[in-house]
């Protein structure tokens, strides 16, 4: 697809004089080009068009901006006074939650605006290049970051228009209890599916959640920062890399260590994790254990210099229970054993903005949405000092995309990471509406993602890591898929226009003209194939240019039985093993049991009919028979025990089979065969007056 008609049947139609006129700009390119030349006057005349076409973009952008933070006041305000109304009618609400869906409707198109118009800059500064031969890339990039209209990220936005409709949709008594309360469990046990986002779906992701889910803010009173949802780990390993390879095969009782903290880097209180992976067949959950250390003693404690009994006696001294400070205990000391023990040291840090949706005090329904991921190096190999003999290194913070970092340390991850977590009774059904938000074309299923994955595996060199996650050599295939049905953020049925459409821009130039009717085609550059670039506050040449392939989904889902395999993949890949991720039931050990039991029954009746034969026989003849089919009986139960232990130990290394038995049935037969055709033989021979029945 061209980007003009992209952008043509992708714009909201009331805003479309303020888009940019890419079609405008390649007409004026093609037809200044003039057997071949560009002169110096044709490049000022562009430049002048294109800034032209900036100021008119960045000024609705910023004015939108405006409009829509003066009606959230303004809804704000209303719903203060409706809660002080005793008599407050429905028809307010209504009127309302009215408002505040074209408010949402048009931070979504208002992103959506953003993203096109910074696609389309990026596109026709490319196409110049390319026919005129004149780099601006890098130049223009920069009065871009000048009038950056690209860049709002409308979370602060989001916080607010969430507490709102939450009241609106709740009619003034949304749900009550304490925001805080995940922050301060001990452990963790939840039904947790991980999707991918793509960048141009987060937005309108958030505001889909926010109608039925309020963001979840631990400190309401205190104003939003974009501090507040940075989360930072470390996490632990050894030279060896034993714990990135139990997380990855699923091996039972496989863990995790890192520590964890919430905010900048001055945050004084750290937490301690530990991640238990349990096989389903075992009957227990896999589980999340933390507890808090203070900063300056993380050091010691790492070193196993640091005792935790005084931090918990003041947790007892605060009320906190027996059993909770027991478990506490036990958990602080086996992380410092496993730390010692094992030599774990820090290996990776992963960064991202969290945005939570959850009812305080009710986790039945949890969703997190992770943006700016990002994995840095904290190891020392290769005779790089990176984190020293400290737990983390300390050259940067919280400062995504974190441009000062050398590429061979930084992995960016290019999607953003939706977590849905459920706590629902046995057999109670998740509700319909996360079920239509998974199935949507907005979402990418990853089955069993890991951030501490994803991140050694891309960033420690190829010598150390020999085994990689299944989802790794399918990055280069772009997960945008084409909107299915009319899903999505909807403007209300039958609601007034708003009122954006009033906005005079006197640079506006007009809207973008009609697609040319004939195209200069330059390597496919105008296809709409094309991941938007990063671009740092600092340095334009950082950006990344991602060219992908057109959206196709490939990924399996995670219950198909298949294993850790050598396959050919892309790039610096190809070669080293993928590791598939694999569920094994419980049912799959009880049916290898059953088929085990199935044999013996089966060699039970051989056995019978032998002792029937040695016991109540009259002859030699019979004692040579019965010995015959015990010696049967006997090969088919080692034949069966053999085969049972053998698929014990393929079902717990997960391997890929093959499980079938081809020729051990077929054997087994051919012996009783032989069994009964001695018996025959033998009873043909002994007999002397045996006389052949001839018919004439």
């Amino acid at each position: 697809m061209k980007f003009g008609h992209h952008l043509k049947t992708s714009l909201y139609p009331e805003w479309t004089i303020y888009y940019l006129a890419y079609d405008d700009l390649k007409r004026e390119l093609k037809t200044r080009i003039r057997n071949g030349q560009w002169s110096d006057d044709d490049e000022v005349s562009f430049l002048e068009l294109l800034e032209k076409e900036l100021e008119k973009v960045y000024g609705f952008q910023t004015s939108m901006s405006k409009d829509i933070n003066r009606r959230v006041q303004l809804c704000e305000k209303e719903i203060d006074n409706v809660l002080q109304d005793s008599e407050a009618t429905e028809d307010r609400y209504l009127a309302l939650e009215e408002e505040l869906s074209l408010i949402i409707a048009d931070v979504h198109d208002l992103a959506k605006f953003s993203r096109l118009n910074y696609s389309g800059f990026l596109k026709i500064i490319k196409k110049h290049d390319k026919q005129t031969n004149r780099e601006i890339k890098y130049t223009y990039l920069s009065r871009l970051n000048a009038k950056p209209f690209f860049k709002e990220t409308y979370d602060a936005l989001i916080v607010k228009l969430s507490r709102l409709y939450d009241i609106v949709r709740t009619r003034g008594n949304p749900v009550k209890g304490n925001s805080a309360s995940g922050g301060q469990q001990q452990n963790f046990v939840r039904n947790t599916t991980k999707y991918w986002v793509h960048p141009e779906n987060i937005t309108e992701l958030k505001l889909l959640i926010l109608k039925h889910l309020p963001v979840l803010v631990f400190n309401p009173d205190k104003q939003f920062d974009q501090a507040d949802s940075a989360i930072s780990s470390i996490y632990f390993d050894n030279d060896e890399f034993d714990l990135y390879l139990g997380r990855l095969e699923k091996t039972e009782g496989a863990e995790a260590i890192r520590l964890r903290w919430y905010g900048g880097m001055d945050v004084s209180e750290i937490f301690v994790e530990r991640k238990t992976h349990r096989e389903d067949w075992t009957g227990e959950k896999s589980v999340k254990e933390r507890f808090q250390i203070k900063e300056k003693n993380v050091n010691k404690y790492l070193r196993g210099e640091h005792d935790m009994a005084d931090d918990f006696k003041k947790l007892r001294d605060k009320g906190k229970s027996e059993k909770e400070i027991s478990d506490l205990e036990r958990l602080a000391n086996e992380v410092q054993y496993r730390v010692l023990t094992k030599k774990l040291h820090p290996v990776l840090r992963t960064f991202y903005n969290r945005t939570a949706f959850q009812l305080p005090g009710d986790a039945r329904v949890r969703i997190s949405l992770d943006t700016e991921l990002t994995m840095v190096r904290e190891d020392n190999f290769g005779d790089v000092t990176r984190c020293g003999d400290n737990w983390r290194r300390m050259d940067i913070g919280i400062d995504y995309p974190f441009s000062q970092l050398p590429d061979e340390d930084v992995e960016r991850f290019p999607y953003a990471v939706l977590e849905v977590k459920l706590q629902t009774q046995f057999g109670q059904e998740p509700p319909e509406w996360v079920q239509e938000l998974v199935r949507s074309h907005l979402v990418e299923a990853v089955p069993k993602f890991s951030k501490f994955i994803h991140g050694v595996s891309t960033l420690v060199e190829e010598n150390r890591i020999h085994l990689l996650p299944f989802w790794l050599p399918q990055m280069d295939v772009d997960i945008q898929k084409p909107p299915q049905g009319n899903y999505g953020v909807q403007r209300p049925l039958g609601a007034l226009d708003t009122p954006s459409h009033e906005h005079n821009d006197p640079m506006s130039s007009g809207s973008s003209g009609q697609e040319d009717s004939i195209t200069v085609q330059i390597d496919n550059e105008d296809e709409i194939t094309e991941e938007t670039p990063l671009i740092t506050d600092n340095d334009p040449e950082s950006s990344r240019w991602l060219w992908t392939t057109p959206p196709t989904n490939v990924l399996e889902d995670e219950t198909v039985f298949a294993s850790t395999s050598t396959r050919q993949v892309p790039n610096d890949y190809k070669g080293r093993r993928v590791a598939v991720p694999v569920r094994v039931e419980p049912k799959v050990f009880f049916a290898n049991e059953r088929t085990f039991i199935a044999w013996l029954h089966f060699t039970i009746i051989i056995n019978g009919f032998a002792l029937g034969l040695l016991n109540f026989g009259t002859d030699d003849l019979s004692n040579i028979v019965a010995g015959t089919f015990m010696f049967v009986s006997l090969v088919i139960m080692l034949y069966a025990l053999g085969m049972y232990l053998c698929r014990v130990y393929m079902i717990r290394k997960r391997s890929s089979g093959p499980y079938e038995d081809k020729f051990g049935p077929a054997f087994i037969c051919g012996l009783l065969f032989v069994g009964v055709l001695v018996n025959f033989c033998f009873r043909f021979w002994q007999n002397e007056q045996f006389i052949p029945i001839r018919i004439r």
